[in-house]
């Protein structure tokens, strides 16, 4: 039993280590908007469809499901009008979304977790989400909710992570 625990806290220790590992490589590509958004720059030879395909094979990895697509750019071209590359992707684990809402159905407003790729004027792709940080601090979570909260926030911050920097 005592090399079960031991094995099972090493490998919780590694996990933790390796999601402190993408929180790094998210704060060095990343910054924070003043609208409680992150916004990452993709890094230098990383196109968009490159990052696009690097965040769903990441959350593929993750068994996070890639639940929407929302091509807002095409849209706007259909209507008639002009506009850089606008897509939004989402996100989710639907067991933890129904326990948050059932915690608390202002959570709702927040599912499923959104991803948007975004071309600038100049042509540079930006990936932009939520600062989850903020979102989960200004929650008030009981003990299993928080874990499940940050298992979402580091997915969601590790698809990014991917995406930026054209990780498969």
């Amino acid at each position: 039993m005592k090399k079960i625990l031991l094995t099972s806290l090493f490998l919780l220790g590694f996990n933790l280590n390796v999601q402190a590992q993408e929180m790094f490589k998210l704060a060095e590509s990343c910054s924070e908007d003043v609208m409680n958004m992150i916004k990452c720059k993709l890094v230098e030879g990383v196109s968009a469809d490159d990052a696009i395909e690097s965040m769903k094979l990441r959350a593929n990895f993750l068994n996070f499901k890639m639940v929407g697509h929302m091509p807002l750019s095409e849209q706007v071209k259909a209507n008639g009008g002009e506009s850089n590359r606008m897509e939004i992707f989402q996100f989710c684990d639907a067991n933890i979304a129904a326990q948050m809402v059932k915690h608390s159905m202002a959570f709702a407003g927040y599912l499923p977790c959104r991803i948007s790729v975004v071309e600038d004027d100049a042509g540079q792709a930006w990936l932009i989400t939520l600062n989850m940080d903020k979102t989960m601090g200004d929650a008030s979570l009981p003990k299993q909710l928080q874990g499940l909260g940050l298992k979402v926030r580091n997915n969601i911050y590790s698809i990014i992570s991917a995406g930026t920097e054209g990780d498969l």
